[in-house]
């Protein structure tokens, strides 16, 4: 499969560009704190090396038929805060939306930003007719994102994600789809 770069993607505040190796410590400040990763689904990162192998991973996405992830950097400094992706892609038909910020940018409205215009680039470049989002129940951060983004609300999907310590949770779910995405466009309200 032939390498294609995801488009830099620019908002007001920040600057989305795929992730690279150079991440990397930026990444660690977030990912090695115990209370990041196990919210997000993934086990907290114990070195800059190991950042490094999930940013390669990260990299290597398209292999698999997934389009990579972005890093999230503040424009004003290039300061990497976060990731975000769309991962779980079926072409031309759906994706999940994924995002983590460092701790020390929650609250500003970073994850919001930055997954509204990932969610138009899904619609927009992608062609998906719908993009959900879940998260663990206690993580009220995404809870607040999905529902400032607008995003219905489908329910809780009981025993749906087995995390890497083996325990099983359950998941709030919510989604959009491309018709409430563009009426949504239609009357300015994205």
């Amino acid at each position: 499969m032939a390498r294609e770069t995801l488009p830099v993607i620019v908002t007001n505040r920040l600057i989305l560009r795929e992730i690279e190796e150079k991440d990397c410590f930026d990444m660690f400040e977030y990912a090695s704190l115990p209370y990041i990763g196990p919210v997000a689904g993934w086990q907290p990162h114990t070195s800059t090396n190991y950042t490094k192998s999930v940013i390669k991973m990260y990299r290597n996405k398209y292999q698999f038929g997934q389009i990579g992830v972005y890093a999230v950097h503040l424009k004003e400094n290039d300061k990497m805060i976060g990731t975000i992706e769309l991962h779980t892609l079926t072409k031309n038909f759906k994706a999940e939306l994924g995002y983590t910020i460092n701790p020390k940018y929650w609250g500003c409205g970073y994850a919001y930003e930055a997954s509204r215009e990932v969610v138009r680039f899904g619609f927009d470049d992608l062609n998906l007719k719908r993009i959900e989002c879940c998260s663990f129940i206690d993580n009220l951060q995404s809870k607040r994102v999905c529902e400032k983004l607008g995003l219905t609300y489908e329910g809780i999907r009981k025993k749906g994600y087995l995390l890497y310590d083996g325990t099983i949770h359950d998941l709030l779910c919510y989604a959009i789809t491309d018709e409430e995405f563009y009426d949504r466009v239609r009357l300015e309200t994205w």
